[in-house]
């Protein structure tokens, strides 16, 4: 796979030689971009403030050279197959969605219009892809990260609270299938960690709440939340919660950082939204997905929010807060 700044480059000298005024000339409707917001748009500002802005810089300006048609399916997931059936009927170009759920259904339902993720756990063990390098088929995109993430969320929280005996990942299958596959990195980290980890699987709202209760019962114990639809439309509640029961946390989103939770550990998301449009640019150019290697993320960030750890009576080691990309005082 190439290095990110000569992607980069390729792409960006790509541009250079296919002159606006070509696009403008094609006949016919406008190249047609669909979105499918797995949330809804507050919860995934990054298409407004990454995706659509660098959309722009490459020339396809919505109106006049692209029509952008977005849809939002607010956390439902039965809403991914729908929106992406819409969109072939309404014969976009591209589809472009985050999410392994989201661009699964949206493979159920075509194997002919390009689609483009930027964000998807393990795209070739998901089935959603052949191999990174040569995706083949319609699929393409920028994939999270390998799962063994799993087991630095766990040393975070080791090191942050070092009495912690067990470490629990918190998720909803139906809506993250793919935290399976951190439960199963986790549980082979935990020995080496002096921790036991566990899977603490949650269906509904009330489930939330019930488990944390029990899992406060056992003392020393930690808290992981990956990705996930279901809770992360519920962060506020899950933070609350975590703080009632005061169980030092960690998360996978940072807008649960922003509500009060104790330590955020994920790659950089706004990066892939930033990326994604030069793929588009190469589809639209008549590039095929599956000759687009898929790309894995390069930036992480890590958020620690102090005045979290004060009243969890956490005295937060130094090397956590220099290590931190940002610490919430």
């Amino acid at each position: 796979m190439m290095k990110r700044r000569e992607f980069i480059t390729l792409l960006s000298g790509a541009v250079a030689v296919w002159p606006l005024a070509a696009r403008a000339q094609q006949p016919g409707r406008l190249p047609t971009v669909g979105i499918l917001g797995p949330t809804t748009p507050s919860a995934q500002p990054q298409w407004a403030i990454g995706f659509l802005p660098r959309l722009r810089e490459l020339g396809w300006v919505e109106g006049r050279t692209v029509a952008i048609e977005s849809r939002w399916a607010e956390g439902r997931s039965e809403r991914f197959a729908e929106i992406a059936a819409e969109f072939v009927r309404l014969k976009v170009d591209t589809i472009v969605t985050s999410g392994a759920v989201a661009v699964l259904a949206a493979k159920a339902v075509t194997a002919v219009v390009p689609i483009i993720f930027v964000g998807a756990g393990d795209p070739v063990g998901n089935g959603l892809v052949a191999s990174l390098a040569r995706p083949g088929g319609n699929i393409t995109g920028f994939a999270n990260l390998e799962f063994s993430i799993a087991g630095k969320w766990a040393d975070l929280l080791k090191q942050m609270a070092p009495s912690i005996a067990r470490v629990a990942l918190v998720f909803n299958p139906e809506t993250s299938p793919q935290s399976k596959l951190f439960v199963s990195a986790l549980e082979a980290a935990a020995p080496s960690l002096g921790v036991e980890g566990l899977a603490a699987p949650v269906y509904s709202t009330a489930e939330i709440e019930a488990t944390l209760a029990r899992l406060a019962r056992e003392p020393n114990t930690g808290l992981i939340f990956p990705q996930g639809i279901f809770i992360r439309l519920r962060a506020r509640l899950v933070v609350e919660s975590v703080a009632r029961y005061r169980l030092p946390a960690i998360y996978a989103d940072e807008a649960y950082v922003a509500e009060g939770g104790l330590m955020h550990y994920y790659f950089d998301r706004s990066e892939s939204y930033q990326l994604a449009p030069f793929y588009i640019d190469r589809i639209l150019k008549g590039a095929k997905p599956g000759d687009l290697p898929i790309q894995l993320p390069k930036k992480f960030t890590f958020i620690v929010n102090r005045k979290t750890a004060s009243a969890l009576g956490i005295d937060v080691p130094l090397g956590l807060l220099l290590a931190a990309d940002e610490v919430i005082e």
